[in-house]
C-alpha cells in the first residue's frame, strides 16, 4: 500500500500531519485500549464515526489505532508502516465506518478487543493535539483522559463501598483527581474509575483485589511515560 505524504513525518519525539486529533490521539486511545486488556489483541473490531467515518484512511487515523493497539506511542516511527506489521504480531483487524451518530463527538471511535477469553469494549474520542477521553468502558460510563494514572474497579453495587476506596487511597496518601461511577442497576454490578495524581502501590492493588465483592481491578499508570 503506498503512504500518503506528510501524514506521519516525525521531527525528533514529534508526531506532524494534517490533524492530531486523527493521528497522536487515536493512538493513544489505542494504547488505552491495550492496557485495559492486559496486551496487544489477537483481533479487534474498529468503528469509526462521523468524520473519522471519512477520512480515517486519507488522514492515517486506520494506521494509528492499529499502532496503539500494539502498544506504539504517538513518536514512533512504525506507525506509518502499522498495518504491514499486524500479520507478524498475531493481530488482526476489521475496519467499520458510521457517518452520522449525533450522539458522539465527531472523531469517535469504539474498539472492541479480545485477546484469549478476555474481552474489552471502549468508546473513544480525539479531541485535537493529542488530548483524548475515553466515554465509555464495557458499557460503563467514564471520562478516562490517560493523562493521569487511572484505577478501573469493577465490584458490587455495596453501602459504602465509594467510600471505602477512597479512604484506601487516602491511607497511601494518593490524591484522587478525578472519579467516574456508573452501574448496571441498584445493588448490580457497578464500575468505578478513578484518575489519580500519583501512582499506586502494588500492595494496595492487591489489597483491593482481595475484597469479595470486588470483582475486577486494573490499574494504569500514565501512559506517556
Amino acid at each position: 500500500m503506498a503512504e500518503s505524504s506528510g501524514i506521519f513525518d516525525m521531527i525528533g519525539p514529534v508526531m506532524i500531519g494534517p490533524s492530531s486529533s486523527h493521528t497522536a490521539g487515536v493512538v493513544r486511545i489505542g494504547r488505552v485500549t491495550n492496557k485495559i486488556l492486559g496486551g496487544m489483541p489477537d483481533h479487534a473490531d474498529i468503528i469509526f464515526y462521523n468524520s473519522f467515518a471519512r477520512t480515517y484512511e486519507g488522514h492515517g487515523s486506520n494506521r494509528a489505532i492499529i499502532a496503539g493497539l500494539m502498544d506504539f506511542h504517538t513518536d514512533d516511527k512504525r506507525i506509518k508502516n502499522a498495518l504491514d506489521l499486524t500479520e507478524e504480531a498475531g493481530l488482526s483487524y476489521k475496519f467499520r465506518s458510521i457517518g452520522s451518530a449525533s450522539t458522539f463527538h465527531p472523531n469517535s471511535v469504539r474498539v472492541k478487543a479480545k485477546r484469549g477469553d478476555t474481552h474489552v469494549e471502549i468508546l473513544g474520542e480525539s479531541r485535537g493535539g493529542g488530548v483524548i477521553r475515553i466515554k465509555e468502558v464495557n458499557g460503563f460510563d467514564s471520562n478516562i483522559t490517560a493523562s493521569l494514572h487511572t484505577m478501573i474497579i469493577e465490584a458490587d453495587d455495596v453501602k459504602g463501598s465509594i467510600a471505602f476506596f477512597a479512604e484506601v487511597l487516602s491511607q497511601d496518601e494518593c490524591n484522587i483527581a478525578t472519579m467516574t461511577v456508573s452501574r448496571k442497576a441498584k445493588n448490580d454490578l457497578a464500575c468505578l474509575i478513578l484518575e489519580t495524581d500519583s501512582g499506586i502501590d502494588d500492595i494496595t492493588l492487591q489489597y483491593l483485589k482481595k475484597r469479595k465483592w470486588v470483582h475486577k481491578v486494573i490499574y494504569i499508570p500514565d501512559i506517556d511515560k
